[in-house]
């Protein structure tokens, strides 16, 4: 029978959120995380690509102007995956991994404005509110979906199994 019992305890443990808590490893200064390991039994949303809402629709069709510069493109598909999230009881908070990629500045010469992505992307990670960070990669490409548009991301968030 004790042996029952502690069987039953421990498989309690391992049903418990802490236990599901993705394990971040990096350094506490570095905006991203050097890995993270997702622990059994947890549930993983895969969020596909997300392009940046069109701001200005003033401007013309597929240009900068109407998605607007890196950074304020960063900050809007960011709000578009926390809706995502939201929509299936996740936050930014949850996301372990994530792919950036950007497509060359014409402002910059054709070279990707990753001070700008970092400057959208550090208001949502690393800060007091949401001080999870993610292991990420970030990527210059050709071009995206729409001509303007100059930053695409994915994530992948985890959370306990209800």
């Amino acid at each position: 029978m004790r042996k029952l019992i502690l069987a039953t305890a421990a498989l309690g443990l391992l049903a418990s959120p802490a236990a599901a808590q993705v394990k971040r490893i990096g350094a506490p200064n570095s905006p991203i995380l050097q890995a993270a390991v997702v622990p059994a039994g947890t549930d993983i949303m895969y969020v596909s690509g997300i392009t940046p809402p069109a701001l200005n629709t003033g401007a013309p069709a597929g240009t900068p102007p109407e998605f607007g510069d890196t950074k304020t493109q960063t900050i809007g598909v960011l709000k578009r995956i926390d809706d995502i999230l939201k929509a299936e009881g996740l936050t930014l908070g949850d996301v372990f991994m994530m792919r950036v990629l950007l497509v060359g500045d014409p402002a910059k010469g054709g070279k990707m404005d990753f001070s700008g992505m970092m400057e959208g992307y550090n208001q949502f990670f690393g800060t007091a509110e949401q001080p999870n960070k993610v292991a990420r990669i970030t990527s210059q490409v050709a071009a995206l979906v729409a001509p303007g548009m100059m930053v695409e991301i994915e994530v992948q968030a985890a959370k306990p199994k209800k």
